[in-house]
């Protein structure tokens, strides 16, 4: 196992930045985070589960998700792809498709950058467009950091997909 600290995250109140070490190299986590196997890692029964996932993964193509609450609600967001540079950056644009208690149906931005480092990716996000909103940069700061845990779990357990 890789020594390494569990994910970070945080917020200035305007911007998140969350990051954690993952022991696969880039090009398999790039493939976590873009295909149907985010719906096997992202979340948990007692937060938010991910229950489908679709993406056009190019430069204007859109995606879709819909999560699941620990309550039973179906929360659906998506965006568009505004960048792509495969294994190592995706930028997309972000925005929930019903009224978020913190950030209503603002549309932000998320960049993942997957750097390798010496046993695997440094995988780090950055996600703005919450200036105003303290509250909404400090709760998504919060999932980010559960997010990059469970894709950690995730991976130490052996189940990312190699192919």
């Amino acid at each position: 196992m890789m020594h390494r600290p569990i994910a970070q995250s945080m917020t200035n109140g305007e911007t998140v930045m969350a990051s954690a070490d993952i022991e696969a190299p880039p090009e398999h986590i790039f493939r976590a985070l873009i295909g149907k196997e985010v719906e096997q890692w992202w979340g948990s029964a007692h937060t938010n589960r991910v229950l489908d996932w679709s993406a056009d993964l190019r430069v204007g193509g859109h995606w879709t998700v819909v999560v699941r609450t620990a309550d039973g609600r179906d929360l659906p967001a998506g965006g568009e792809f505004l960048e792509i540079e495969a294994p190592r950056r995706i930028v997309q644009t972000r925005a929930y498709a019903w009224d978020h208690p913190t950030l209503g149906r603002r549309q932000t931005t998320v960049a993942w950058l997957l750097e390798p480092v010496a046993k695997g990716t440094r995988l780090t996000i950055c996600h703005g467009g919450f200036a105003g909103l303290r509250a909404a940069a400090t709760e998504h700061a919060e999932g980010w950091g559960r997010m990059l845990t469970s894709l950690q779990a995730y991976v130490e357990a052996g189940r990312l997909s190699a192919a």
